[in-house]
């Protein structure tokens, strides 16, 4: 019982917080409300008005009458027709304004956590939560609380007026009462389960497409499209299957309160015929509105445990978006340095990580790198290398010791600030869609399109730029699958610099490309590491011979540090054992 109530009060607290998110158009909210109230009488005047024009004037000939009520009946049509689009168009206005919000508050969320979020957490469970649940968010507004506080006032007001009129036929009309209750509660209690598990296959499926859709090239290289396929189809047929169940309960639940209001207007007919020839019994004008009357109270409450379910669903989504913008994974950004310009000066001082719990990556590293010089670093796979990168941009804390730019201290610096003044160049290229020019640069207006030029002409991309349809307009297909390895890279490449900056990382930034390509790119940094201060890791050794210091990590600590010269003569030297392997084989 203790959990139950422990559930409720959680219930209302995700609540409150969904209905705070309309704080900024409390206004609409207002006027919602304010024409749920009004609707209720207007609905109930009806009937009310039929009932008189039966009973005080078609009887007695009034023809005047007749019509003068008549009139009044099809004016309140007209104005509860307003007032019910007025009372819709605004209720889904605010839902739809509350989630834009909450979208852009997510999306912006996400962007700035850590990167071992999404290291643990699949794409399309983040899709999932930024698209389909918050769009459930938005039936808690258009389908939710208001609207079922329209209902429910209807009802109230319907009873109020139907035991008025005659209790003793509302009491003959509520026999059949909780049976409809009871059909209520097992719907709700079903529905609630099969959209429960709706959700779930909808994030399952989201998650499943996304990667195979991004792995499609792995999908056909190794013929797996039929056994994927497979696995499509039994995950399709699972969220077929969930979304049957949920239709099947509607199609019991919607004839049988169907059934239950027939026979309460057969009752009502049985036992009102009887009435009307009693003296002193329940009018004719009564027993013709009160059919109209039971049609008022059964609909609303026919549709009360759907709007039910879907408020409460729309609660498990806002808990699931919720969980999301309450993660604490963002990067602390206290900093408040903001130089315009970096010296470069690096410094790595006994650094110690390690991706998850104990299992250290970085073993007290310690390093220096002077302002304009050139740092490579090679290695085995799984030595740390890329690590030494993603510390350095604060993609991922370190856990121990210090690492300073400039002389400061990291995290003295303002993010923002101390990522302008870095540029990353990696192995794996993406682009996005849009054009060349969009991709270079990421759609910073301060960037002009002869800035983009000069420094493609630099890189030597220029060239090939010109050649595309459209040149530096040209469309780039979803991560540049139109584009070979090395045009992609040579994109990424004056991404880079375009952006000028004071520290330049190229993490297997050749790795990919042709042997031409390669050139052009090894050209462009001859030029480019005299001005900066830069960080090569590369699997190729002839493109990092020419650095000031050659840095040879072995499992997260420093085997040989040095020029390529005093390297090359230490006797049995590891980085002399990866230039020879790395020479044979360009020799054979």
């Amino acid at each position: 019982m203790a959990s139950n109530e422990e559930k409720q009060k959680f219930d209302l607290y995700l609540l409150w917080r969904v209905l705070a998110l309309a704080k900024p158009y409390k206004g609409v909210a207002i006027l919602a409300v304010t024409l749920a109230v009004v609707l209720a009488p207007l609905s109930i005047a009806r009937p009310r008005l039929i009932q008189k024009m039966v009973d005080d004037y078609i009887f007695a000939g009034d023809t005047q009458g007749l019509t003068f009520w008549a009139l009044v009946i099809a004016g309140l049509l007209v104005v509860e027709a307003l007032c019910r689009y007025a009372f819709v168009y605004s209720s889904n206005w605010l839902g739809q304004s509350v989630i834009r919000d909450l979208r852009v508050r997510v999306f912006s969320h996400i962007n700035s956590l850590r990167l071992s979020y999404f290291d643990k957490t699949a794409i399309g469970t983040s899709t999932t939560r930024t698209i389909n649940d918050i769009q459930s968010i938005n039936s808690i507004f258009a389908e939710g609380v208001i609207t079922i506080l329209a209902d429910l006032m209807s009802i109230f007001a319907v009873l109020a007026i139907m035991l008025t009129t005659s209790w003793r036929l509302t009491l003959i009309c509520l026999t059949t009462m909780p049976f409809l209750m009871l059909a209520s509660y097992l719907f709700k209690e079903a529905v609630k389960r099969s959209y429960q598990q709706v959700r779930s296959q909808i994030q399952k499926m989201n998650g499943f497409l996304q990667e195979r859709i991004t792995g499609m090239r792995i999908v056909q290289i190794f013929n797996a499209e039929h056994s994927e396929a497979r696995k499509f189809a039994g995950i399709n047929a699972e969220y077929r299957k969930a979304n049957i169940d949920a239709i099947l309960y509607y199609a019991i639940f919607f004839p049988t309160v169907d059934i239950i209001a027939a026979a309460s207007l057969a009752l009502m007919v049985w036992w009102g015929a009887q009435d009307v020839a009693r003296a002193g019994g329940v009018t004719l004008g009564a027993l013709v509105a009160f059919p109209i009357y039971i049609n008022m109270l059964f609909r609303p409450i026919r549709v009360l445990a759907d709007k039910f379910n879907t408020l409460q669903m729309g609660l498990v989504a806002s808990e699931r978006v919720f969980k999301v913008v309450d993660r604490d994974d963002q990067i602390e950004n206290t900093g408040t340095l903001a130089p315009a310009k970096l010296e470069g000066e690096v410094e790595f001082r006994n650094v110690w990580f390690a991706y998850t719990g104990v299992e250290w990556i970085l073993k007290d590293l310690s390093f220096q790198l002077h302002k304009g010089q050139t740092l490579a670093i090679v290695g085995s796979t799984g030595s740390g290398k890329t690590t030494i990168t993603n510390v350095i941009n604060r993609f991922y804390e370190y856990q121990m010791g210090e690492i300073l730019i400039d002389g400061h201290d990291l995290r003295d610096y303002e993010l923002t600030a101390l990522r302008s003044r870095m540029a990353m160049v990696l192995q794996d290229v993406f682009l996005f869609t849009g054009s060349v020019m969009e991709n270079i640069t990421l759609r910073d207006p301060s960037i002009s399109r002869e800035r983009v030029i000069e420094s493609a002409k630099l890189i030597g991309a220029h060239e090939f730029i010109e050649r595309l349809p459209g040149g530096y307009d040209y469309d780039v297909m979803e991560r540049g699958a139109t584009l070979s390895m090395g045009q992609r890279q040579l994109i990424s490449f004056v991404r880079a610099l375009v952006f000028d900056p004071d520290i330049l990382i190229l993490d297997e930034a050749t790795s990919s490309v042709d042997p031409e390509t390669e050139g052009v790119i090894q050209h462009a940094i001859e030029k480019l590491i005299d001005r900066r201060t830069s960080i090569v890791i590369a699997h190729r050794l002839s493109t990092i011979r020419n650095a000031n210091n050659i840095m040879v990590l072995e499992k997260g600590e420093i085997r040989e540090f040095g020029p390529h010269d005093t390297l090359l003569q230490i006797e049995d030297g590891r980085y002399r054992e990866l230039y020879e392997m790395q020479f044979l084989e360009t020799a054979e």
